[in-house]
């Protein structure tokens, strides 16, 4: 494989992929229309945080007579890249089809699958070379796409490690039993033949993770590898109906044919591999990076605020907490237990809330193993423990004397509940934020599967952030939502491993404890105060059916129990986002009163029917 021969192979096969697109963007128009997967006016509502010019761009391109016309274009051009020639003009028509993919992606954002980014990774990379008159730039382009190639089936290989279906060889089956991508025929032979779909799993999961090793011996196994792949993707696209990616990877396969051809072949005398020094010494640099910005990250992560304290536990647990003991002695303490994979700084919008308008004491506090809490227990983990720990802070931090509420979102809402009857008289209520029910996972159907994702996503995240590629991870939305003064600090938690090996430890425990679960709530001796976000029950009904059960739980002689549906609110804004954490805070210091007057009017009864 020649430097030229690469360069036109690649560009045909990528003109292909864009003909194919064009054509079948053409010709089903209607996905434009309202009511389609890509109607512009409904698209153009995740491009909320672009800049302005950006947005008039995509507004300008994505009009239907400017779409068809790009398209129209794109058709006459990919044509046109199939013909012979070798012409630098044929680089101007690459850079061309690169351009118009990238501007039009927004405007397809459904039904791409990954072929139209490869699309332009080759087809800019092919355009530059062509453009290009040095033989080292060719080169060097040339190997961007190969490197590319390699890392893409590579790392693809090794994320499916993290997880069981491939290691298992379940993966094949339940691809094809999707309706999106599934092939009913293909289905039932793997569940005919076991063992043949138990080797085709693996020997794919082989192929993506050795994929270098066409690089290897001379380059004699670059043939077998490559040959291996295009028949991969081509089963996909025939299997699974991708037919755009088949054209689409195969295309980075001549650069990796030729690159992978030893330098004494004549084919490719002069080849330019200086790339491959300059991408160790960049890697190395952005490895370096990297590992500084994680020491930096895991050092802000385990100092905490100013005003942290540390607590002990039974368990030798190290627990960080924040206190505020209020303006009011008499009034109770507040304790706020966050959920799973949550730091206490989610509270920041509600805490702020009740400091101000009330006298009530705080507590926030993480969860050892997160933030600049540290779990020293050696014995296996159960929930248990984390109760424990969180009676062991009430007791520890709590003034004596002053009564406790607890307030848990999500699985803080189950450890609440578990701890009230180690509390006692302490207890004066639970306050529950979209809380977890240790029935969720066999009675909701949304709560089982998610749960099966929820495993993978965290492993997955575990060993990534391990290795040092917390440096990668965006900055979520919900970020943003948070107070200002806890944004770094919060996003210095989200992208450290410690976050999300507690997370997962808990997770586990969680799993095992909720599928095992009987069905039936034991009574609560306190008030109680029943949060859930609206998106939450539309979305799953069962869910309110779950948080009534916890309400009833608490009813009884002189229990003040209400129960509130936030609208608007999903799982995680009931609390990120100021607008509904502010009326969770309102919502709080509301019931509180009402309790504590409901409280002293039973008991003015009480002395009332003594005299």
């Amino acid at each position: 494989m020649t430097r030229s021969r690469a360069i036109g192979v690649s560009e045909r096969l990528s003109a292909v992929t864009t003909l194919t697109a064009s054509l079948e963007y053409l010709t089903q128009r209607k996905q434009t229309r309202p009511g389609g997967l890509n109607h512009w006016p409904t698209a153009r509502g995740v491009q909320g945080r672009s800049t302005p010019v950006t947005r008039k761009l995509l507004d300008i391109i994505s009009g239907e007579k400017t779409t068809a016309a790009l398209h129209a274009a794109r058709v006459a051009v990919s044509a046109g890249m199939l013909l012979p020639g070798s012409s630098r003009w044929r680089g101007a028509g690459n850079l061309f089809l690169g351009v118009t993919t990238a501007a039009l992606y927004p405007r397809h954002r459904y039904g791409t699958d990954g072929s139209d980014q490869v699309s332009v990774l080759v087809q800019t990379a092919t355009g530059m070379a062509r453009l290009s008159t040095r033989p080292q730039t060719q080169d060097a382009l040339l190997w961007y796409v190969a490197l590319q190639a390699n890392a893409s089936y590579l790392i693809s290989g090794w994320v499916k490690l993290l997880g069981t279906a491939w290691k298992d060889a379940t993966a094949l089956g339940g691809v094809m039993r999707t309706r999106t991508y599934g092939h009913k025929p293909t289905y039932e032979l793997t569940q005919k033949y076991p063992r043949a779909a138990k080797y085709l799993t693996h020997g794919v999961l082989a192929l993506e993770c050795l994929f270098p090793v066409a690089y290897l011996a001379g380059g004699r196994l670059a043939r077998p590898v490559i040959a291996s792949a295009g028949t991969f993707h081509l089963a996909n696209g025939l299997v699974m109906g991708l037919g755009r990616f088949v054209t689409a990877f195969i295309s980075m396969h001549p650069m990796v044919a030729y690159t992978s051809t030893p330098r004494t072949h004549p084919s490719v005398a002069g080849r330019d591999d200086r790339v491959l020094r300059v991408g160790a010494v960049l890697l190395a640099g952005a490895a370096s990076v990297a590992g500084v910005v994680a020491v930096q990250r895991r050092m802000r992560t385990l100092e905490g605020w100013p005003h942290s304290r540390r607590l002990i536990t039974r368990h030798g647990n190290e627990l960080q907490y924040e206190l505020s003991e209020g303006d009011d002695e008499a009034l109770p303490v507040l304790v706020f237990a966050a959920g799973l994979v949550a730091t206490s700084e989610h509270f920041a919008w509600i805490t702020e809330k009740v400091a101000k308008d009330s006298g009530y004491g705080l507590v926030t506090y993480a969860r050892a193993g997160y933030a600049g809490s540290r779990r020293r227990s050696t014995s296996p983990y159960h929930l248990d423990e984390s109760v424990d720990d969180l009676v062991d802070l009430v007791r520890g931090v709590v003034p004596e004397g002053r009564r406790v509420v607890l307030a848990g979102h999500s699985l803080g809402g189950e450890l609440a509940r578990r701890a009230a009857v180690h509390l006692g008289d302490r207890l004066h209520s639970i306050v529950y934020l979209d809380s977890s029910h240790p029935g969720e996972l066999n009675r909701s159907n949304q709560q089982s599967k998610a749960a099966e994702r929820l495993t993978g996503g965290m492993n997955t995240l575990v060993h990534s952030l391990n290795a040092g590629l917390g440096i990668l991870m965006a900055r979520p939305d919900w970020l943003e939502a948070l107070p200002a003064n806890c944004r770094t600090r919060v996003f210095a938690q989200y992208t450290d491993a410690r976050l999300w090996v507690a997370g997962h430890r808990e997770w586990a425990a969680v799993e095992e404890e909720f599928r095992a679960f009987d069905g039936k709530l034991p009574a609560v001796g306190s008030h109680a105060l029943v949060i859930s976000a609206q998106q939450t029950v539309d979305r799953d009904p069962e869910q309110l059916l779950m948080h009534n059960e916890i309400a009833e739980a608490h009813r009884g002689t002189g229990h003040h129990v209400e129960s509130v549906v936030l609208e608007g609110a999903d799982h995680d804004s009931l609390l990120t986002e100021a607008r509904f954490a502010t009326e969770v805070g309102s919502r709080i210091i509301a019931f509180l009163d009402q309790a504590e007057e409901k409280a002293a009017s039973q008991m003015r009864v009480v002395e009332e029917a003594g005299q």
